[in-house]
């Protein structure tokens, strides 16, 4: 069976594969100091409840965006599971090329992301990814990861009102009944959900206007993608676990040769 890490800068997604078949999905706080054993044990206990243990793993790949805990994450894996984990990064087999200006500084996460939506649902494909930041990725039809668009998350936006805005109270993220606000809570949720809605048409909009990529299909992911996807006619696909799905794909990529 194959562990994947999705270390991201909010939580750490682990998902474990029995051959193609995702068995479970768990998440972790990213933010947490932890010492390899507080690693390796937390990850089977959390395996564990899917009737899983250390000796049904031989396998792991990490996709991070947060290198300060690769140590101690790396080296649990080694110690409570025997194997060495892949590492998701520049030189890497993943199938995808990249033709940007510095190929070395994009992030894993929208790599993976990019090979699963390719890999999945082919391409032109766009990719949102709802997380710490929101982006939005643009993969041709023969794999040539294109250009990116980087945002502040929906929530990293809301967290950083409500810090600076004493007497704003911190509010649920969802969709109010309507968008004529008579208060101030459903006038912030408003202001969130209908802002994250315009921000994601128009540049879906704006990226198929300057790339000609008119028919691309639209794939979201993150947390808060699937309430986002509901309402908006630009995304056709939600997939919460496509990032784990594209370590998969490129576990299986690297192992073959």
């Amino acid at each position: 069976m194959l562990l994947a890490f999705d270390v991201g800068n909010t939580n750490i997604t682990l998902g474990v594969f029995d051959g193609d078949t995702l068995k479970g999905s768990f998440r972790m706080t990213t933010k947490l100091p932890r010492t390899s054993d507080e690693f390796g044990m937390i990850i089977m206990e959390l395996i564990k409840q899917i009737n899983v243990v250390p000796d049904d793993i031989d396998a792991a790949i990490i996709a991070s965006v947060v290198p300060n805990i690769m140590y101690s994450l790396t080296s649990g894996i080694i110690k409570y599971f025997g194997c060495n984990p892949v590492i998701v990064k520049s030189g890497i087999k993943t199938g995808l090329k990249i033709a940007t200006a510095n190929p070395k500084e994009l992030g894993a996460d929208r790599i993976v992301d990019a090979v699963a939506a390719i890999t999945l649902y082919g391409g032109p494909v766009i990719v949102v990814d709802y997380g710490t930041a929101t982006t939005f990725d643009l993969v041709s039809e023969d794999g040539t990861f294109l250009a990116g668009v980087t945002c502040p998350g929906i929530r990293t936006s809301a967290d950083a009102l409500f810090k600076d805005a004493a007497k704003l109270p911190e509010v649920e993220i969802k969709k109010p009944d309507t968008i004529l606000a008579k208060d101030t809570v459903t006038s912030i949720q408003a202001a969130l959900f209908y802002g994250g809605i315009g921000q994601t048409e128009y540049i879906i909009r704006k990226i198929k206007e300057e790339s000609g990529c008119h028919d691309a299909k639209v794939v979201a992911t993150g947390g808060l993608g699937k309430i986002l996807s509901e309402e908006s006619d630009e995304i056709q696909i939600y997939n919460p676990q496509l990032t784990l799905y594209g370590l998969r794909f490129i576990y299986e990529r690297c192992s073959n040769g």
